[in-house]
């Protein structure tokens, strides 16, 4: 895919990476102890525990199993700025990638907008863009 086109944003750094995991309390306790990550935020509704790392969260999800190696990333996230829905969706369209419309998700920041796309490889890449104000988290250094 070679193109002289330009993204309407630039890269922010890593926002977040989501794990499926077999065991959430002992990928806490990793995490937490090992690695020296602090719980963040919990979703019990569906199973997430998010963990500060610096300015970045690592996010934990239950795989429904023992994920095989090399299955158990659900997406990873890239901060961009600006985030113009309108630009980034013409952007990814113009490499006749599908879009939907962006939606409000919390992220190392804070809640804020952020557009799902697939890599030629099926991975799932999350385009987070700046944290809606006096949204929490976002004091965290972003």
């Amino acid at each position: 895919m070679t193109s002289a086109k330009t993204p309407p944003f630039s890269l922010d750094g890593l926002d977040h990476v989501v794990l499926r995991v077999a065991d959430i309390e002992r990928s806490i306790a990793f995490y937490r102890d090992v690695i020296g990550a602090a719980e963040e935020r919990r979703v019990e509704s569906i199973g997430l525990v998010q963990l500060r790392a610096g300015t970045s969260l690592i996010d934990l999800v239950p795989s429904g199993g023992t994920p095989s190696r090399g299955t158990n990333m659900e997406h990873f996230a890239i901060r961009v700025a600006p985030f113009d829905e309108d630009e980034i969706r013409g952007h990814l369209e113009s490499f006749g990638l599908e879009t939907q419309d962006a939606a409000t998700r919390y992220g190392a920041g804070g809640l804020g907008p952020s557009i799902y796309l697939e890599d030629p490889d099926g991975n799932t890449i999350e385009l987070k863009g700046p944290p809606n104000a006096g949204s929490p988290g976002k004091n965290h250094g972003n």
